[in-house]
């Protein structure tokens, strides 16, 4: 798409607009990843390093890292940066919130990173802590705006309960939310900071609209993480991700389209798809496919399954897609039901990107979805409501 496309400005273009006055006079630390980028696709690390008015003085690795060198889960280590020598203090790793030494040479914390809409991406629970370092530390904190590629309107999925706050559910939020990262911030220190909201500023994006997904606004995409590599990988990431966790199929992370697929040596892919379109999902359509995955799940192994094809987004719902098919694949091969035949070390990481135990103790039971979509829908609704107030953008 040729630049003057965009018609899009993103909080990073914002600033740069106002010759980053809200910066001025400040020692900035910044986190960042390589979705931190213009729409010239110049770098914010490089941006804010190079104006004159700006003294950006440290940066805050998240997962995968300031320049995403690190892999998926991989811990991230303090270094310098290579291109601008500034110090990279790790938000991965030994800690996942800034210590009082991080912070102590700056004076405001900017965050500018792409987000996909989905509470189990951990770069919003890197956001929120850091809101709570800034708020311990007397430190101001800034949020670049970016849009939620998944539009301003989707909203699924249960709020997170008491017992299963992780990094991949930090907050009380449904799985998908519905906010872009900066209305997100605004949620997060007006609801969850306990009392010590932080001194918090949103750059506003401009011409960004609530109906609008990714591709609508025709910005650039950079991978917000190896298996994320383009717009629709991010609309895909909540059709598998939950089942994912369980390791017992394959959803294409190890093939060319991750998330977009389900897979095992025991399916038989055109009986598969069969089943799948007989449910008539709404906007959806499974494709029968063969393949052998490079790496991970079934790595060299030829196995079949389907290909999950979003034909009306507006109709389709993304999260239940994956619940659908584990009851499907319950009744067509019930020696494999996925929760008496997965590795139950898993049940732990699968029970935190829920939100709950219940998604799973109410699958079991029958393993049907029927049983646990009035627990996945019941909270979708008031939580709209109640988020509207921090809505930036109609």
């Amino acid at each position: 798409m040729p630049l003057s496309a965009q018609t899009i400005k993103t909080g990073l273009e914002m600033l740069k607009s106002d010759n980053f006055k809200i910066l001025e006079g400040k020692r900035v630390g910044l986190i960042t990843n390589p979705t931190g980028v213009d729409n010239n696709m110049v770098s914010t690390v490089d941006i804010l390093f190079e104006a004159p008015n700006v003294n950006l003085v440290a940066l805050y690795g998240p997962e995968h890292g300031v320049r995403g060198d690190i892999h998926a889960g991989d811990k991230v280590d303090n270094s310098k940066d290579a291109s601008t020598g500034l110090p990279v203090y790790s938000l991965y790793g030994a800690t996942r919130k800034p210590t009082p030494e991080m912070l102590k040479d700056i004076d405001v914390l900017v965050y500018d990173i792409q987000d996909i809409g989905c509470r189990s991406f951990t770069y919003i629970s890197t956001m929120g802590v850091a809101m709570e370092a800034a708020a311990e530390n007397g430190k101001e904190f800034i949020v670049l705006d970016r849009p939620n590629p998944l539009g301003g309107h989707r909203v699924e999925g249960n709020l997170v309960e008491d017992g299963f706050i992780s990094f991949v559910s930090q907050f009380k939020i449904p799985y998908l939310y519905g906010l872009t990262c900066g209305e997100l911030a605004l949620m997060i220190n007006d609801q969850f900071m306990e009392g010590k909201a932080c001194d918090l500023k949103v750059v506003k994006m401009k011409k960004w609209k609530r109906k609008m997904t990714y591709e609508d606004t025709k910005l650039q995409w950079v991978p917000s993480s190896p298996h994320i590599p383009h717009t629709g990988s991010a609309v895909f990431y909540p059709v598998s991700g939950i089942l994912g966790e369980l390791g017992y199929m394959s959803i294409g992370v190890g093939y060319t389209i991750p998330f977009e697929m389900f897979a095992a040596p025991w399916i038989k892919a055109e009986e598969f798809a069969d089943s799948m379109n007989s449910l008539n999902l709404p906007g959806l359509k499974f494709r029968p496919m063969y393949l052998k995955p490079f790496y991970s799940v079934d790595k060299g192994e030829l196995i079949q399954g389907v290909q999950v094809h979003i034909m009306d987004y507006k109709k389709a719902q993304l999260s239940e897609i994956q619940f659908y098919i584990m009851q499907e694949v319950a009744r067509l091969y019930p020696d494999r039901a996925v929760f008496d035949h997965c590795n139950k070390d898993r049940f732990n990481m699968f029970d935190k990107v829920s939100g709950s135990s219940k998604v799973r103790e109410l699958f079991s039971e029958n393993n049907s979805w029927a049983d646990v979509k009035p627990f996945w829908d019941k909270d979708a609704s008031d939580f709209k409501k109640a988020s509207k107030k921090y809505y930036l953008y109609r």
